[in-house]
């Protein structure tokens, strides 16, 4: 068991320090310039990421996006404003994958602030890209985890991912991680 998510762990980093290397050099200077002009940035657009293949897992993601747009957050959320592979009829695998993809990757471009909900015995596959694309971009980014299946290793996270964080929001009861959320908005901008 121990291995096997050493293994997951080791792909994920792989990933991540793949996109970071080829992306991070055609990517330079501040997202205001990867989004256009500063009138164009608002500061407050953020690209959610995390796991969207059940019902449970996209009730929660638009959970957290509610309180971000409650807070004057402008979320793109994928399962909501992007494309989900059921729906892209009449497609070869190729073609779908390729489509999300670039949307993908252009919404994480375009966004201040990167949102990435880490739940899930190790961290999406999708969501770890996409937070190196936004680190390797330089853009300000978040996490939030509740679950508690990686804590048996002695380290829930690993660290290339917890390093990309400005702030990780990590609490197994639930109700206290919303709460803390709310908190630091209240309190703060991301």
């Amino acid at each position: 068991m121990k291995n096997r998510v050493m293994k997951i762990q080791s792909v994920i980093l792989t990933v991540i320090t793949i996109i970071a290397l080829v992306i991070s050099h055609p990517i330079t200077g501040t997202s205001a310039e990867t989004t256009g002009s500063d009138a164009e940035s608002t500061g407050k657009k953020v690209y959610f990421a995390g796991p969207l293949f059940n019902e449970a897992e996209r009730d929660y993601n638009l959970k957290i996006v509610t309180i971000l747009e409650s807070h004057g957050y402008e979320v793109f959320l994928p399962q909501r404003d992007g494309f989900l592979a059921p729906e892209l009829e009449g497609m070869t695998e190729d073609e779908k994958m390729n489509k999300i993809f670039e949307k993908d990757k252009d919404e994480v471009l375009k966004a201040d602030i990167l949102f990435a909900n880490l739940d899930g015995r190790a961290p999406d596959e999708g969501t770890c890209v996409e937070l190196g694309i936004a680190y390797a971009a330089g853009k300000r980014c978040y996490g939030i985890k509740n679950d508690a299946r990686a804590a048996e290793l002695g380290m829930d996270l690993n660290p290339m991912i917890t390093g990309c964080f400005t702030k990780l929001f990590y609490n197994l009861d639930e109700e206290e991680l919303i709460q803390s959320l709310e908190e630091y908005l209240k309190e703060n901008s991301l």
